[in-house]
């Protein structure tokens, strides 16, 4: 009982980068209780890799365990197989059993370079829904109406679109909101698009005679471009599997306008600790440096402290492959009346390249990599695009397209 914290001293780490809470009130007086609340996040294994945009629900669970909470990490082995709608204009095709399989074992070991492993518990949501009957799905599915669904923001332009939604959809939220009763949860986290699924295991633990769950959200990640949210199908993301030279090179990578966020979600730097380096760079201290220090913490969180030190080289000292130099050119191509660049083009236009015979020259060593990727002359970029190119063993720039 003396082991927890006051709960407004508490507060103020959970409220760290918090976007919402429903309700802050309930939460206070859970605290308040000072015992180990059982705090739940649901993942669906749709994908074999973690990214860093995960990790910023990861490390809230993280900040409920340093304060004494038991973590609850939900692998939506059942859910994954209806497929969530969130955000979606459309359908998401099923995964197939051995997908799903083959993604939940990889989620269960790669969260564990966050959570406490020993505080941590890991649980799969088919071992209640394979063992319910067909009468108790249809007695989950009439606590919801059609049209108190169609009030969630992306069914509502779905069905205003005449894009089809189907049934199965519609049981995504309910399904996941008796998760949270199998799980008798306290609180619930997710990201601001899982608001409605978040609720909904609120209003169902009220009709279900327990005491509803809070529901904290957290904010959407920016990937690399410093526009979309982080994603793996858009190219932007920073997988926790990434090399450390890889996550080095894309850490230092984003924008400058995306630093502050990314210490606030993804460092576990005190904040005070962390506005001392965003003030020194506000007065002149050189971005790259700010967020070399971020890469070291996280390639020393998802590697070792020895990949950290050896993922960067000092100034003057050859770079080892996939690293990049903190003084890495910016580069802003313009388009003009044509919808495309060639690499060829752009390794002359960015100045990777004397001239177009060296340009050539080193597309057919295979020596131009683009985003760590070999190219060849046939590779383009289009409008919209940024990328880090590396021209042979020493030129380098991030290139964007405008």
């Amino acid at each position: 009982m003396s082991a927890f914290l006051p709960a407004d001293e508490q507060l103020k780490l959970i409220m760290r980068g918090v976007q919402d809470i429903y309700s802050q009130e309930d939460l206070m007086q859970k605290l308040a209780q000072k015992r180990p609340l059982r705090i739940k996040l649901g993942m669906d294994p749709t994908a074999p890799d973690l990214h860093l945009g995960h990790t910023v629900v990861l490390n809230k669970l993280r900040h409920f365990q340093d304060l004494g909470h038991e973590v609850l990490f939900l692998i939506g082995d059942y859910t994954a197989r209806i497929g969530d709608p969130s955000g979606k204009n459309a359908t998401r095709p099923p995964l197939s059993e051995a997908q799903i399989k083959q993604n939940a074992q990889t989620y269960a070991e790669q969260v564990f370079k966050i959570l406490d492993q020993n505080k941590t518990t890991i649980m799969f949501n088919s071992d209640w829904f394979n063992k319910m009957s067909s009468g108790d799905m249809i007695g989950l599915a009439s606590q919801l109406t059609v049209s108190r669904m169609l009030e969630r923001d992306d069914f509502s332009k779905r069905f205003k679109n005449n894009t089809p939604i189907s049934l199965h959809e519609f049981m995504y939220p309910l399904v996941q909101g008796y998760d949270s009763i199998a799980m008798h949860a306290d609180v619930e986290l997710g990201g601001t698009d899982q608001t409605f699924n978040l609720l909904m295991g609120r209003t169902l633990q009220g009709r279900y005679n327990q005491e509803p769950q809070v529901c904290i959200t957290m904010p959407i990640l920016e990937g690399l471009d410093g526009v979309q949210k982080m994603s793996k199908s858009l190219g932007n993301y920073i997988a926790i599997t990434d090399s450390a030279g890889m996550m080095y090179q894309k850490l230092l990578s984003i924008p400058d306008t995306l630093i502050a966020r990314y210490f606030e979600l993804l460092s576990f730097k005190p904040m005070h600790e962390i506005h001392s380096l965003l003030d020194e760079m506000a007065n002149g201290r050189n971005p790259q440096e700010i967020k070399r220090i971020l890469a070291l913490e996280l390639i020393e969180r998802f590697h070792d402290k020895e990949s950290a030190e050896n993922a960067h080289k000092s100034a003057g000292n050859r770079l080892a492959d996939g690293e990049l130099p903190i003084d890495l050119p910016e580069v802003t191509l313009q388009l003009n009346n044509t919808q495309q660049l060639f690499i060829a083009q752009v390794l002359n236009q960015a100045n990777l390249a004397k001239n177009a015979a060296q340009a050539k020259d080193l597309l057919t060593r295979g020596a131009v990599k683009v985003d760590s990727e070999v190219v060849d002359s046939s590779f383009a970029l289009t409008a919209g695009q940024t990328v880090i190119i590396q021209a042979g063993k020493k030129a380098y720039a991030k290139v964007t397209l405008v």
